[in-house]
């Protein structure tokens, strides 16, 4: 487990990148793993190569039982175990590595992805983190070894995005020693294996739900349906299961009465940033696959990775993946530290790891949908640069891109995350957790003043990068801040303009992370070394002042007239304004020329 690498007070609370600067040295970079984690990605991509890779095609024609069978295996090492403490028979490692393991193990194929997830994560954890100490005696250990294995029972057909808003009932009996649980819950992951469900259900006229340990017995009132036809992961067992006066004895609610929907949000929290590791593997292999297919494909005499369009192409898909793995591995740093002050101010593993992964629950929403997305147009590029093979299933890059679909979709769709980033950031603004109002004043003043015509000294490595990240940040103080004195508490009525903010949020997080890893690693290891990482830094930041400018204009427009209209979009120009503006076809030409040279993903 690595130190934490910042003091408590350095340490930014979530959604705080925003208003504060963050020093390069104190953000976490996958350059910064430690022997220990070296030595778990090793093992996993061996496992995932030797067992998982060479099978891609039997996870394309629903063999359940495979993935079952590798599942059983992962149990062997240890594998699903890696977040569980010891005491309840797991490995009790640190956020990062948990969030490692999940990388590598997800990207050879989405059916083991998934699978996995759903057991390691919202399968088992929520009686690890909520569950009584009799409840993780009993569960934990047969989960973290894979004796058994776990599934979530939350979506229902008239409750998926509204969680909470399930029929399922669950009735005390007249003895009290049981209740009995009916109902439909539909997308169940793992169903068809597994030994254990998390269910939720209401009692009574509850306003929230609650949540049940349930052990899956045919015999018990349980029923599922077929096997559901998927447009990807084909090897994930996903079923409708049914729910006909389960009886489950009182002992095995989860937490309290009416604690379920809470129990869900969390769970939720920790598998967007979850899902944002296990889209990075992925891209990797998507990446190296299209490369070296690039390298051997000869047209006009000429290897394809070699012309302009090819090269375009590899370079845009490597830097999305360098940005992707530098702000999730930075989140997830920064949720670890929050754990270890948690558990040093006198927290149990439990509160810790609750409280430390709420307190980011709004950089797991950017991630999610941040990482989704590039897996997604990275898997679409694979099949592009394939050409008419990439549209053959005997090739990797179709069910590469079939199997990306669903991340946008699950742990919340990507619509609903982005509205709850906002959502959740203008909360902490109220609740005094984040100061939006101050700095937000500030923009507000500097808009009503004369700008400098001083010209900046930007002869510092990426400090005119650093400088625009700054000018990007009041952009969107100065967006949200007008919806907001507009709006007030019907802010969240007006969907489109929360998901134009939420955009101008996302790109400001992710080009900020990419920007401080490459400073960070120049600044240690030579700037020569670590050109390709600059590069991507500056080209994904420039496609960021291009999004961030166009999702601006779109909010403004909609919600000011007139002289205010004038002088916000007098603003916008202003902060999205280059001094020096980046060479991009020369970027692009540095970071393919890179990736080619080496057949593979390299940084």
């Amino acid at each position: 487990m690595n130190k934490p690498n910042k003091i408590e007070n350095d340490l930014l609370r979530g959604g705080q990148f925003l208003v504060k600067e963050t020093p390069c040295e104190a953000i976490f970079t996958p350059e910064d793993f430690s022997e220990e984690q070296k030595m778990m990605r090793d093992s996993v991509k061996e496992f995932v190569d030797r067992e998982i890779w060479p099978h891609k095609e039997r996870f394309e024609h629903n063999d359940y039982a495979l993935t079952e069978e590798i599942m059983e295996k992962a149990g062997e090492l240890g594998l699903l175990g890696i977040a569980v403490p010891e005491e309840y028979g797991g490995l009790g490692m640190g956020f990062v590595t948990t969030m490692l393991v999940c990388d590598y193990i997800s990207g050879a194929t989405g059916s083991i992805a998934t699978a996995f997830g759903a057991h390691t994560g919202i399968g088992t954890m929520p009686i690890t983190l909520y569950g009584t100490e009799e409840q993780r005696k009993k569960y934990v250990p047969k989960l973290a070894t894979g004796e058994w294995f776990g599934a979530y029972c939350l979506t229902e057909p008239g409750a998926g995005s509204d969680a909470n808003s399930g029929k399922t009932k669950a009735v005390l009996s007249e003895d009290g020693s049981h209740y009995k649980i009916s109902g439909q819950k539909m997308w169940i992951s793992n169903a068809g294996f597994c030994d254990l469900f998390i269910v939720f259900a209401r009692i009574e006229d509850d306003k929230n739900i609650t949540g049940f340990i349930v052990e899956n017995d045919s015999g018990n009132g349980i029923s599922m349906g077929e096997e559901e036809k998927k447009l990807g992961i084909h090897s994930s067992s996903t079923r409708q299961v049914f729910f006909n006066e389960t009886k489950v004895p009182v002992e095995n609610m989860l937490s309290e009465r009416g604690n379920g929907f809470k129990i869900a949000m969390n769970a939720l929290n920790v598998g967007r940033i979850k899902l944002a590791a296990a889209s990075l593997d992925a891209q990797r292999r998507v990446i190296t696959e299209a490369v070296k297919y690039a390298n051997e494909r000869v047209q006009f005499n000429t290897p394809i990775a070699k012309f302009g369009a090819i090269k375009l192409k590899i370079a845009e898909m490597a830097t999305n993946m360098f940005v992707s793995e530098s702000a999730t591995y930075r989140a997830g740093k920064d949720i670890e530290d929050r754990i270890a002050i948690r558990q040093a101010e006198g927290n149990t593993h439990q509160e810790a790891e609750l409280k430390g992964v709420e307190e980011y629950a709004i950089e797991c929403s950017i991630l999610k949908v941040a990482v989704s997305e590039d897996i997604q147009n990275c898997a679409d590029e694979g099949i592009q640069i394939f050409g008419g093979m990439g549209f053959s299933a005997d090739t990797p890059m179709e069910a590469a891109w079939r199997d990306a679909r669903i991340a946008r979709i699950y742990e919340g769709t990507n619509e609903i995350n982005r509205m709850l980033a906002v959502g959740m950031l203008v909360k902490k603004a109220m609740k005094g957790h984040v100061d939006l109002l101050g700095p937000a004043t500030e923009v507000g003043k500097e808009l009503m003043g004369i700008p400098s015509f001083e010209t900046p000294d930007y002869s510092e490595l990426l400090s005119e990068e650093k400088a625009m990240i700054a000018k990007l940040k009041k952009v969107f103080l100065m967006v949200a801040g007008s919806a907001v004195q507009k709006y007030g508490p019907e802010l969240e009525e007006h969907q489109q303009m929360l998901l134009a903010a939420a955009d101008i949020l996302i790109e400001i997080y992710m080009a900020e992370s990419a920007i401080l890893r490459a400073e960070k690693n120049a600044k240690r290891f030579g700037q020569d070394a670590y050109k390709e990482q600059i590069a991507m830094a500056q080209l994904y930041l420039y496609h960021a002042v291009d999004i961030i400018d166009t999702k601006a204009k779109e909010a403004i427009i909609s919600f000011a007239e007139g002289d205010e209209q004038r002088m916000l979009l007098m603003g916008l120009k202003r902060f999205t304004k280059y001094q020096n503006m980046p060479n991009i076809v020369a970027l692009r030409k540095m970071i393919a020329e890179k990736v080619t040279a080496e057949n593979k993903y390299p940084f």
